[in-house]
C-alpha cells in the first residue's frame, strides 16, 4: 500500500507485474497440489530464522517447525490481491474443532484493467494435525528403509484425505480493487474501493448461497467470470482512494476515505444509500484507513499521510470533533480499533514503527502512546486487534514478516535468558526481542493486509504479492475471555523499543 497518490500507484503497478506471469501464483510451491486450472493449494516455508537478522544466503531456503502451527496452508484465487475480508458464516458462532470452513471476498490487482474480478471463496476441510507421527518400525519391526517407504505413503495418503477444498466464484470488476469490505450485520453485503475512483456495493448472496450448496469437490466454472449490477455506485469521490469501513452498530452506514484527504459518510436507505456530498475534511493530505468506534455508533477515526489520527463525530458537522495529532513522524498507513477494550487504537507507519494510542489522554490533550514498536524493518502495511483476546495485536509488514504481538506479556528475566540460550544454537538472535513478540511468520512477498477469523480463534488469513496463507500459531491461546466492548482498561506491558 502506498502513501501518497503517486506511491499509490507505482506499488499497484508492481503487484500487478508480479502477478503478470501467470494466473495462478505457485512461488511459495514445492509441488503445488493443483485443485483447479486457476486455483491453486500449496504448502509453505514460513522462517524459523531470527527475524530482521539473519540474510538467506544464494541455494538457501526458508524452513519451519512444523510444531509451530496447529494449521498452515497457502493458497492462491489467480491475480494478487491487495485487499480482502472474511465473510461472517452461520457455522457457529465460536469454532475451536477442526475441520473448519470459512467464506471470503477478495479483490484482485490483474494486470490488464479489464481483467480485473471479485473472488467469492470458500475454504472447506480445514484439517489441523497435532499429534506426532509414530515410526512404523515401532510397532512392527520393519526395516528403516520400509517404515521410510510406508511412512511416505500413509503421509500421501493423509496429505490426500485432509487436502483442503476450494470453491470460487469471480465476479467482473472495473479496474483494480485497492480495498474490500463485508459488512457485519449483513455479510453478504460488501464495498469496494476501485483504482478507478469509484465506491461501489455489491450483493454477493447468490454466489455466497452457491458456495455454501456446494459439494466436496471444486466447480468446474473458475474461469467464468459473472457480469454482476452493483446496488450502489459512487462517483463522488476527486480521487481514488483506500479507506473504507462498515459501522458495526448502524446496519448499512459506511465512510469512505480518498487520497484528497476527503471522507464522505453513506447512510442506508430502505433500498440504497444516501451519500453525504459534502465531505469530511480535516487531514491535510490523503486518508489512508477509517475505523469505526467499537462502543459508539455515531464515531469515527482516520489516519492520513500527514502523520496524524483524527476522531470525527457525524452528529458535528464535517470537521473533527478530536483535532487530528500527531501519530507517527511518518505516513500512517493503516489503523485498528481495539473491539475489546474500545479506549485503544493501534496505528502502522510507514517507516516501520507501530504504536496503541489510548483514546482518554488525546481528550486530555495529553501523549496519547502507551506502547511503541521499531521491530519491522519496512511498512506497515496491516493491523488488526484480535476479536478474542484485548491485549493481541496482528501486524504485516512490507518486510515480508506478520507479527503477533501481546501486550499483557512482560519480561521475565529467567525465561528470557532461557529463550536465548535456546535461540543462540539456532540463530544469531537480536539481543533487544521484545518480550510482547508472540509469533513470527514468513514465507510470503511483499505482504499486504490480514485478518483474524472472527469465528475461528487464532486463525489469521493474509494476503500478499504471491497468493494467500491461512495460519493457526500453535502458542496462540484460544480462551474466549466471552466479553462484550468495553471502555475498560486491559492489562497492558507499555514497550518502547
Amino acid at each position: 500500500m502506498g502513501r501518497d497518490v503517486k506511491r499509490k500507484k507505482e506499488k499497484a503497478k508492481k503487484a500487478k507485474k508480479e502477478g503478470a506471469s501467470s494466473s495462478s501464483i505457485p512461488a511459495l510451491a514445492s509441488g503445488p497440489a493443483k485443485v483447479s486450472s486457476r486455483v491453486n493449494f500449496f504448502p509453505i516455508q514460513p522462517s524459523s530464522m531470527a527475524t530482521g537478522v539473519d540474510e538467506l544466503e544464494e541455494g538457501e531456503e526458508l524452513q519451519f517447525d512444523p510444531e509451530a502451527y496447529n494449521y498452515l496452508r497457502g493458497f492462491s484465487i489467480g491475480w494478487p490481491c491487495l485487499s480482502f475480508d472474511i465473510v461472517r458464516d452461520q457455522l457457529g458462532l465460536v469454532r475451536s474443532e477442526f475441520p473448519h470452513t470459512l467464506y471470503g471476498v477478495a479483490g484482485t490487482q490483474a494486470e490488464k484493467a479489464a481483467w480485473n474480478y471479485i473472488g467469492i471463496f470458500k475454504l472447506s476441510n480445514i484439517n489441523g494435525k497435532k499429534r506426532a507421527p509414530i515410526p512404523a518400525s515401532a510397532v512392527d519391526g520393519e526395516s528403516d528403509e520400509d517404515s521410510d517407504s510406508s511412512s511416505d505413503d500413509e503421509a500421501e495418503e493423509t496429505n490426500e484425505d485432509t487436502k483442503p477444498i476450494v470453491h470460487l466464484k469471480k465476479v467482473a470488476h472495473a479496474g483494480g480493487v485497492n480495498r474490500i469490505r463485508s459488512m457485519t450485520q449483513k455479510p453478504h453485503i460488501c464495498a469496494t474501493w476501485g483504482d478507478t475512483g469509484h465506491v461501489q456495493v455489491w450483493d454477493m448472496s447468490f454466489f455466497l448461497n452457491s458456495l455454501a450448496e456446494s459439494g466436496t469437490h471444486p466447480h468446474n466454472e473458475e474461469d467464468i467470470i459473472h457480469k454482476h449490477l452493483p446496488l450502489k455506485v459512487f462517483s463522488g469521490h476527486k480521487d481514488e482512494g483506500y479507506a473504507i469501513d462498515w459501522d458495526p452498530l448502524v446496519t448499512g452506514r459506511l465512510v469512505s476515505g480518498d487520497c484528497n484527504s476527503c471522507i464522505h459518510l453513506w447512510e442506508p436507505t430502505s433500498s440504497s444509500w444516501n451519500v453525504d456530498a459534502k465531505p469530511f475534511i480535516g487531514h491535510s493530505k490523503s486518508v489512508e484507513d477509517l475505523q469505526w468506534s467499537p462502543t459508539q455508533a455515531n464515531i469515527f477515526a482516520s489516519c492520513s499521510v500527514d502523520k496524524t489520527i483524527a476522531i470525527w463525530d457525524t452528529r458535528s458537522g464535517n470537521k473533527p470533533c478530536v483535532a487530528p495529532f500527531k501519530a507517527h513522524n511518518s505516513d500512517v498507513n493503516v489503523i485498528s480499533w481495539n473491539r475489546l477494550a474500545s479506549p485503544f487504537i493501534a496505528s502502522g507507519s510507514d517507516d516501520g514503527s507501530f504504536s496503541v494510542h489510548d483514546l482518554r489522554l488525546v481528550k486530555e490533550k495529553l501523549e496519547s502512546v502507551v506502547a511503541h514498536f521499531e521491530y519491522h524493518k519496512k511498512a506497515i502495511t496491516s493491523i488488526e486487534w484480535s476479536p478474542h483476546e484485548a491485549s493481541t495485536l496482528a501486524v504485516t509488514s512490507g518486510d515480508h514478516q506478520l507479527t503477533i504481538w501481546d501486550f499483557a506479556l512482560e519480561k521475565d528475566a529467567e525465561e528470557e535468558a532461557e529463550f536465548r540460550a535456546k535461540m543462540k544454537e539456532q540463530a544469531n538472535a537480536p539481543d533487544d526481542l521484545p518480550p510482547q513478540l508472540l509469533f513470527v511468520h514468513q514465507g510470503q512477498k511483499d505482504l499486504k493486509e490480514l485478518h483474524w477469523h472472527p469465528q475461528i480463534p487464532s486463525m489469521i488469513i493474509s494476503t500478499a504479492a504471491d497468493g494467500f496463507n491461512v495460519l493457526m500459531p500453535s502458542n496462540i491461546d484460544t480462551t474466549i475471555p466471552g466479553a462484550e466492548p468495553s471502555n475498560n482498561d486491559m492489562t497492558m506491558s507499555s514497550a518502547e523499543t
